[in-house]
């Protein structure tokens, strides 16, 4: 059966993946990104009833004005995918700048809000839909260095958790790790050592099916893709 899925952060790495392996199996993406030339390309690649926007989703009014687009297009998301993230430069806590600790945190914990505040209304409306904030093995474990990303990510376990309670039946609302894969961010952490890991695209071969069969069975509980 043909889905509706939204994505956040589809410019590059598993949001550009994850776009182009469902497409591919015949589901419609709407998608955003904050880069216009990734956004540009996908429309061209990908035409209607796919969507892709430049949106920032710090920005709650722009994402406002989005979802409304999007809704009174394509209706409510089948599996809304909150996927936009940043990361902070391999740093001590006390030697990440303010301004860079505060964009992780406004990507990584406000967009998630932003999407969920502007998006689940509608898939309340229809007892209908799957959420997934995704989280990482940073967000059940910690390193040094990535202290601001750990803490935007165990704020995802918990954000995601408590809204799993206040969903109502036939939905679900999970947080999602997907695993160790060779992306820009990634490499921004471990180097030259990232190579060693799948890319986005092997990734998503994989990730696509298993996500697509998640459901309310799956409410509140912290998976990883594949597992």
């Amino acid at each position: 059966m043909k889905k509706t899925i939204l994505i956040t952060g589809v410019s590059r790495g598993l949001g550009r993946a994850m776009t182009e392996a469902f497409i591919r199996r015949g589901h419609i993406v709407a998608g955003c990104g904050r880069s216009r030339a990734a956004i540009a390309e996908l429309k061209q690649a990908y035409g209607p009833p796919n969507r892709f926007d430049v949106v920032d989703v710090t920005d709650d009014a722009r994402v406002a004005k989005w979802a409304q687009a999007l809704l009174s297009e394509l209706g409510p998301p089948d599996l809304l995918l909150n996927n936009a993230a940043l990361i902070n430069r391999n740093a001590p806590l006390w030697e990440v700048p303010a301004a860079e600790f505060d964009a992780v945190i406004d990507v990584n914990i406000k967009g998630v809000a932003n999407v969920i505040r502007h998006f689940v209304p509608a898939m309340v409306a229809k007892k209908h839909g799957v959420v997934c904030n995704f989280s990482s093995g940073w967000g059940r474990a910690t390193d040094p260095f990535v202290a601001p990303y750990c803490a935007s990510k165990w704020a995802m376990e918990g954000l995601t958790q408590a809204l799993a309670q206040e969903l109502p039946r036939g939905m679900a609302a999970i947080p999602l790790s997907p695993g160790i894969i060779h992306t820009e961010m990634l490499r921004s952490c471990f180097g030259e050592e990232a190579s060693a890991y799948p890319t986005a695209e092997q990734w998503a071969k994989e990730a696509v099916p298993w996500l697509l069969k998640l459901g309310p069975k799956d409410n509140g509980q912290p998976l990883t893709v594949g597992e």
